[in-house]
């Protein structure tokens, strides 16, 4: 486990490599919030200076990532959720849908096991103003189309669900049916996203004491 002194160094690194702070919280798996707060932390701890520490769960899939064979035995996993969460609704599935970057590889391996088509989603955190809500994640134009088609959308880790929302209405407006979500942890603890179901290998649930 990284103590937050390792988070806050390998998030300046990560900064002065030339990623943005959405980008740095999906290297992290911590959300947007997380990711902000440890970019500061480095700066006011340096002031003597102390700050409130966000709620936020570190997650750490490398032992995964980094074996294209577990990837597949996870995708196989999420694609059986998938299926499940289908069976009794009569809906079949088009597209497969990786975010960016993390749900990209799942995704492709997901694709394949469904014999369906592949695409990416590149979510608003990833540009240079995320904080502009006229700005709004994108659909890759390198892979497949998604207007009048059935997908699913899938992510390596839940956070907040900000991006999967986002991801949801984006395809809406493009004329897509989310039908599924798959993702292999889900840290917000919760069942669907805007109405679509919400699949889930592992949940975790933090518990605080009542102050």
């Amino acid at each position: 486990m990284k103590t937050i002194d390792e988070l806050t160094k390998k998030a300046v690194e990560l900064q002065s490599s030339g990623l943005l702070p959405g980008q740095i919280a999906d290297e992290l798996n911590v959300s947007s919030e997380t990711a902000t707060w440890l970019l500061l932390h480095s700066r006011k701890e340096e002031k003597g200076e102390l700050s409130h520490v966000p709620k936020d769960i570190y997650v750490d899939w490398s032992t995964v990532g980094k074996s294209s064979y577990r990837q597949r035995l996870i995708s196989s996993a999420l694609t059986d959720l998938v299926l499940e969460s289908l069976q009794n609704t009569g809906k079949h599935v088009d597209v497969v849908i990786g975010v960016a970057l993390s749900g990209i590889p799942l995704a492709s391996l997901m694709g394949e096991e469904l014999e369906c088509e592949f695409s990416t989603y590149h979510p608003n955190k990833h540009k240079w103003e995320p904080e502009s809500k006229k700005t709004k994640g994108t659909i890759s134009q390198n892979f497949a189309r998604v207007e009048g088609k059935n997908c699913v959308i899938v992510d390596d880790v839940v956070t907040s669900g900000s991006t999967l929302r986002e991801a949801v209405t984006v395809l809406e407006e493009l004329g897509a049916k989310t039908v599924s979500i798959a993702v292999m942890i889900d840290k917000k603890g919760i069942d669907d996203i805007s109405g679509v179901p919400l699949n889930a290998l592992l949940r975790v649930t933090r518990v605080d004491r009542s102050e």
